[in-house]
């Protein structure tokens, strides 16, 4: 599975999280100790925000260790907020399009997991996209469709009400036509202003999550796995909703309630 990390707070280089840490981003892509792959070679992506409302993306399909560009660019870029994911394919290509983050305006995405049987209902997933988000499906994977569902369903009036909508139609969809495990995730997710997290599985078995707020940075960062050992890093229980604003953390029950694929609520165009 994936591996990600998102910071929060005072502006920092990207390389306080990306790159510098003993158990940084980029060592996380050769030698993750809490997944159930180690490497995560089929790309790696950023999303930051700077002066625009809209976030910075940078992604790119070779794996994240290899790149002097990624060393680079973290090197010179600060930001208050940003979103960092290296991949590991549950089956869809290597290829930018399907690289962590996505974003649409100013929501940047990014998921780790899995939603059980995707390939078998496909193009059921790509019918609850309502079409005026549709254009906006530049890949193919099952996290980026549930990136535009949510958003269909109301992320920027709702976010947590949004996304247990979405997960629950996907949950819905792998449990007619898919196969166990039928979702597995953490995800994270932010409109610029506020950053979102959530961990949820439909077994015992959901991708660890951890959040670690610095006093030497005025930040928080919320992690697959602790950056450093012999921290203090706090774990995120399974089944969690969380919002993290300036220095406040709010954690609510995530809890998707399973539906026919009919009684997906649909938004209308804007």
């Amino acid at each position: 599975m994936c591996r990600w990390a998102a910071y929060t707070g005072e502006p920092i280089f990207l390389e306080e999280i990306v790159c510098r840490p003993g158990h940084s981003l980029i060592h996380q892509s050769h030698g993750a100790t809490e997944a159930k792959s180690a490497i995560n070679a089929d790309g790696f992506g950023l999303a930051w925000y700077g002066e625009r409302e809209e976030p910075g993306l940078f992604r790119d399909i070779l794996p994240a260790w290899s790149d002097p560009n990624l060393r680079s660019l973290t090197a010179q870029v600060k930001s208050h907020l940003f979103l960092a994911h290296v991949r590991a394919s549950t089956g869809t290509a290597t290829s930018r399009n399907n690289c962590h983050p996505f974003a649409v305006g100013a929501w940047a995405f990014m998921h780790n997991g899995q939603i059980g049987g995707y390939d078998s209902f496909r193009r059921d997933a790509e019918m609850l996209i309502p079409d005026h988000l549709y254009p906006h499906r530049k890949g193919a994977t099952d996290s980026e469709a549930l990136f535009l569902v949510a958003l269909g369903e109301g992320l920027a009036e709702d976010p947590k009400g949004a996304l247990e909508r979405a997960t629950a139609a996907m949950e819905a969809l792998s449990r007619s036509k898919g196969a166990a495990p039928h979702v597995r995730m953490t995800v994270a997710f932010t409109d610029g202003r506020r950053l979102y997290a959530v961990r949820y599985a439909t077994d015992d078995a959901a991708p660890t999550l951890y959040h670690r707020w610095s006093e030497t940075r005025a930040g928080r960062a919320v992690v697959s796995e602790p950056l450093d050992a012999g921290q203090c890093w706090e774990p995120i229980p399974p089944g969690s909703f969380c919002t993290f604003d300036g220095t406040g953390v709010r954690v609510e029950p995530f809890v998707p309630r399973c539906r026919s694929r009919g009684a997906v609520r649909r938004r209308p165009a804007a």
